[in-house]
């Protein structure tokens, strides 16, 4: 298991900033969960950059509870609620998340909104290279993890109650916007050249090409559960980003992983995927491709420019939140440390797109 790995896995003591009445919690449960029956064991994950995330554990099964973290917060961060309700909406599609069990918008419960889902069991892989398989079995994780961005893609949002998550339309307008706003708002966190140069060049270089669909925000290897023994994917994690965006965007941001040192998040930089097993990042895209009924997708280096970028803003939202002494995970510096890094490779990608 890799150092990072070691950072992210398992539950342990919760944090002194981040303890909460757990007789309360129980409480709510017995009220509003089906089927819980106590007693209650509360315990805090590793990981997790920005809601603060909890095993419950019980003598019959075990569930996740998802918090805002304590202290004051930027407008529009942390929304469990939409975490919640496209967990719920898109288990009714048959696609592979959580149970949800409930919401809870009562700050008087613990402190802050929250939401308990099942606890899934299975495989999840901190590196992208996959070392703990062969690679037959890479090759099939990678293409489970394409299928399942492509089905997600194809869900009819509108069907599914979901019609009103997002604004559809002008969503490169839009996201550019917003970022680059709580980028320029958080002074604390301080100003970065590359990301001034990427806040000036991405409005005007935004592509004619615009369709909708529901967007996960954040579709990494380490945001999956893989079947303990099969290479398929039982379910997606972690959708506080996720809204009515561009499809094209979304798998960008996947695919990312082909241009991402391993040290940042998990990526491929550096790594001999042909040795791997691992497709390239022209075949990957090409299947996508294949799968949603494209014929290609020419508009693609100008979609990872604008999401090295976005995870750029969002690295940036997490040095504020160290420097306010509000960020909900231990690993919150070390992404502050590699910022610089990643603006750089971020001007790169927008370089690689046209920019001059």
């Amino acid at each position: 298991m890799s150092a990072k790995a070691d950072d992210n896995v398992g539950a342990g003591a919760i944090r002194a900033d981040h303890r909460f009445d757990e007789a309360a919690l129980a409480r709510w449960m017995e009220a509003n969960v089906d089927g819980f029956a106590g007693p209650l064991t509360v315990e805090q994950f590793k990981g997790g950059q920005s809601n603060p995330t909890y095993k419950l554990i019980t003598p019959g099964r075990a569930y996740v509870l998802r918090r805002k973290p304590p202290g004051q917060l930027l407008k529009g961060a942390h929304a469990v609620d939409r975490e919640a309700r496209v967990i719920a909406a898109l288990g009714t599609a048959g696609f592979p998340v959580p149970r949800m069990f409930g919401l809870c918008t009562d700050e008087a419960v613990i402190g802050t909104w929250f939401y308990v889902m099942e606890m899934v069991e299975g495989r999840i892989f901190w590196d992208a290279t996959i070392p703990e398989v062969g690679n037959a079995e890479r090759a099939a994780l990678f293409d489970a993890m394409n299928a399942t961005i492509a089905d997600l893609h194809k869900v009819d949002y509108a069907a599914i109650g979901l019609g009103d998550y997002g604004r559809p339309g002008n969503y490169f307008a839009r996201q550019i916007a917003r970022w680059s706003q709580q980028y320029l708002d958080d002074a604390e966190a301080g100003r970065d050249p590359n990301m001034d140069r990427l806040v000036a060049w991405l409005p005007d270089n935004i592509p004619a090409a615009d369709e909708t669909a529901i967007t996960h925000g954040d579709f990494r290897i380490d945001n999956m559960i893989f079947h303990p023994t099969e290479p398929r994917v039982i379910a997606v994690l972690d959708w506080e980003l996720s809204t009515l965006g561009h499809p094209g965007a979304d798998f960008a941001y996947h695919a990312m992983m082909y241009r991402m040192p391993p040290h940042i998040v998990a990526g491929l930089g550096g790594a001999d995927i042909a040795a791997l097993g691992i497709p390239d990042e022209a075949d990957y895209l090409a299947a996508y491709c294949r799968r949603t009924g494209r014929d290609a997708m020419p508009e693609y280096d100008f979609y990872v420019a604008f999401n090295f970028f976005r995870l750029a803003a969002i690295f940036h939202g997490i040095k504020g939140r160290v420097i306010r002494g509000t960020a909900s995970s231990a690993q919150a510096k070390e992404r502050v440390g590699v910022l610089p890094e990643l603006t750089a490779i971020a001007w790169e990608q927008a370089v690689r797109a046209g920019a001059r």
